[in-house]
């Protein structure tokens, strides 16, 4: 390089530049010329790394260097030979311009690590691609963990190019940041509560992507998509995209429904409303009448016969029915929904299985069925609560109980 930036200025001055002009010219065109034989020699490395590596990983069996080719890894380092050559040529082009020298050394120097940090996040994303195909590791927030590496990466390079371009130490300059810390934390505020958030939100494994949350201040309802360091993305059932920030996990509260998942059973919690003017005391005809129904025949049985021993043991004044022991319409009804569930073949007999009264309210009666579906999927989990639900309303008229709705129009037309 040298032979020729001294052939093209010599050449120059034997046909009567002067030096000035010379050196000008004579710098324009190996500038020219440099430029010419970099960017040529930069497309034909790239042509033959990235053809290297993609023999190399359509014959290889694992999927890690497919994933280097697609994050464009081969194609990023191919740059460094270019650039190298660059850095050594600058000396001899702008030999006689010592300013533009500086400028251009300086220039290339910060292209260095602007390319070094453009491999690190190349190679980093074919990390968290390839992570992402581990079974083990497709629930854990990885893209935090890569955005994490990032932030301190770039933040280290911008450092460093800041120091090589103003010329003060970099030490100096770290010196000199430590003082302004409280604009740069009120200037990244969001960006370290993120940090914070998804270090809390990964060791107490608060949240994995696939979980489903309900977060009602953000309107989120739906399975989570991805988790990085400033936000959490939650595609609801409607298809829609909720973007919820990272530190808000922390802060806020919200309802993860994995415990659901992993369990054994999905709850049903529903109520039936009983007008309370319809409940009574069962007579023996009220009995005998209700015997006819297969699951609480057993129960009438049993149960009656201990009725009476107790009322004949203790001379019980059966002329009214409110003295002694009795049955009521109200009583056998929830007998008869507590064996109708415990016998329904979509309900997890291993799990809680209740029938109970809830506070009376202006309404009625409250009897709230509380179990859990064997089966979670959703569509499926609502077809066995409307299922039980459509025969416990259908068999409320054959206790002679009433259930509560409001009135419509119609009724009062009647």
């Amino acid at each position: 390089m040298k032979r020729i930036s001294h052939w093209i200025f010599d050449f120059l001055v034997d046909h009567g530049l002067s030096d000035s002009w010379a050196g000008t010219i004579n710098m324009l065109a190996l500038l020219l010329l440099v430029f010419i034989v970099l960017f040529v020699l930069d497309f034909f490395l790239r042509k033959i790394i990235v053809g290297v590596f993609n023999r190399l990983s359509s014959s290889s069996k694992t999927h890690f260097d497919d994933l280097l080719v697609h994050n464009k890894v081969p194609r990023n380092i191919a740059h460094i030979i270019p650039l190298a050559l660059a850095y050594k040529a600058i000396p001899a082009i702008f030999r006689d311009f010592p300013n533009a020298e500086l400028f251009f050394v300086k220039a290339i120097e910060v292209c260095g690590i602007i390319l070094f940090l453009w491999i690190v996040r190349s190679v980093l994303h074919t990390v968290k691609d390839f992570l992402k195909t581990l079974a083990s590791l497709r629930d854990k927030p990885i893209d935090s963990y890569i955005q994490v590496f990032m932030i301190f990466a770039w933040a280290i390079g911008l450092f460093y190019a800041f120091s090589i371009v103003s010329g003060i130490e970099l030490w100096k300059f770290l010196t000199a940041l430590g003082t302004a810390s409280a604009v740069i934390i009120l200037i990244f505020k969001d960006t370290i509560l993120g940090f914070v958030a998804s270090i809390q939100v990964s060791i107490n494994d608060m949240v994995r992507i696939g979980d489903w949350i309900t977060f009602e201040k953000y309107g989120a309802d739906g399975d989570v998509i991805e988790i990085n360091l400033a936000t959490v993305k939650v595609q609801n059932f409607d298809k829609t995209i909720t973007t919820i920030p990272t530190y808000a996990l922390i802060s806020d509260s919200f309802k993860n429904w994995r415990g659901m998942d992993d369990s054994g059973g999905r709850r049903i919690k529903r109520a039936l409303i009983i007008k309370q003017e319809s409940i009574k005391f069962l007579t023996k005809e009220n009995i005998e009448a209700l015997k006819k129904i297969e699951l609480i025949r057993n129960y009438l049985e049993t149960r009656g016969k201990a009725i009476n021993t107790f009322n004949s043991e203790n001379g019980i004044d059966k002329s009214l029915l409110i003295n002694g022991k009795n049955l009521t319409n109200v009583g056998v009804f929830r007998k008869y929904i507590d064996t109708y569930i415990n016998t329904h073949s979509g309900i997890n007999k291993d799990m809680t299985i209740m029938v109970r009264h809830l506070k009376p309210t202006p309404q009625g009666l409250p009897i709230e069925v509380y179990a859990f579906s064997s089966d979670k999927r959703w569509a499926n989990y609502e077809y066995i609560m409307a299922d039980i639900f459509d025969h416990l309303l259908a068999a409320i008229p054959y206790f002679e109980l009433e259930g509560f709705e409001l009135p419509s129009s119609t009724n009062f037309k009647k």
